[in-house]
């Protein structure tokens, strides 16, 4: 479970400046592949950094073609356990920096 702005989620979500989406749902469970990030690249204000949280015990595996992409586009990847993950994206957002995060709450 992860609260943002006071309302619980239970499932996975992906986090914008401007909205959440919930029931995030990926192609392959505990693999993320550049499909699974498509509104993160059609998003109109380009993050400078995604953050990826990649479970409780951080099982998700990041693929090389999601990384790949991202430094293509000029975006910083942070992956890490959802918990931790949390963190780095809240100093981010406090640092004003231009941040998406995409948290897999479960594993």
């Amino acid at each position: 479970m992860i609260v943002i702005d006071g309302r619980r989620h239970t499932s996975d979500v992906i986090v914008f400046p401007d909205r959440v989406l919930e029931g995030w749902w990926r192609r392959e469970g505990h693999h993320l592949n550049i499909v699974d990030l498509e509104k993160v690249f059609e998003t109109e204000t380009k993050p400078e950094v995604l953050v990826v949280g990649t479970g409780y015990s951080g099982i998700m595996a990041v693929s090389s073609e999601v990384r790949e992409a991202l430094r293509s586009r000029g975006i910083k990847l942070v992956a890490q356990p959802t918990r931790q993950a949390c963190a780095t994206f809240n100093e981010l957002l406090k640092a004003n920096r231009k941040v998406v995060a995409a948290f897999h709450l479960t594993c």
